[in-house]
């Protein structure tokens, strides 16, 4: 199967999946996913409602070269399922430092594909980040154990603004060293 990688981004295989670069194709599924409020409001930057062209946007960014965030769809289609189970990306931070965001469809959770993605992803380590932090809202456990299942440490309790929310939601923050190479 040929995917059709415009940005300078690696595809990664897994066993359920590959991580691979946003294509315009994406666009409905993400709409159908990431429109869900229970997805929404888990994140920092997805409004609910979902506004008509806010997807078409976020992919169209995610595909420039001067990019801040590298976003790859969680396609499952190698294995029969979904191409778009979810996304997963890297916000560069600063030289070495970079945050790592995720989210999965609602009909894909509790199946392990969350910290699936994230061990793929720790494991190609595609940008070469020496440090990754992730922060996930208090009311989402099952999200925090995605990452201290994959050796994030706790850092400590802080606080981000959630778009969907449109309030300021308490976070626990991670982080992870990445291994010297």
């Amino acid at each position: 199967m040929k995917l059709d990688t415009i940005v300078n981004q690696p595809v990664m295989e897994a066993e359920r999946f590959v991580l691979r670069p946003l294509r315009r194709s994406d666009q409905g599924l993400i709409d159908m996913y990431a429109g869900q409020e229970d997805v929404a409001r888990m994140t920092t930057s997805i409004p609910h409602p979902l506004p008509p062209g806010a997807t078409e946007a976020f992919i169209l960014r995610a595909q420039t070269e001067d990019r801040v965030e590298d976003v790859w769809a969680i396609d499952g289609s190698q294995d029969g399922q979904a191409e778009v189970m979810g996304l997963i990306g890297l916000t560069r931070v600063d030289t070495g430092l970079v945050e790592i965001g995720y989210w999965i469809g609602a009909g894909f959770w509790n199946t392990g594909l969350a910290s699936a993605a994230v061990r793929t992803l720790i494991a190609a380590n595609p940008l070469g980040s020496t440090t990754i932090f992730a922060s996930v809202f208090q009311d989402n456990p099952a999200s925090a154990r995605v990452l201290t299942n994959c050796g994030f440490e706790y850092l400590g309790d802080a606080e981000s603004f959630s778009v969907s929310r449109d309030a300021n939601v308490p976070t626990w923050t991670y982080s992870l060293k990445m291994a010297e190479t």
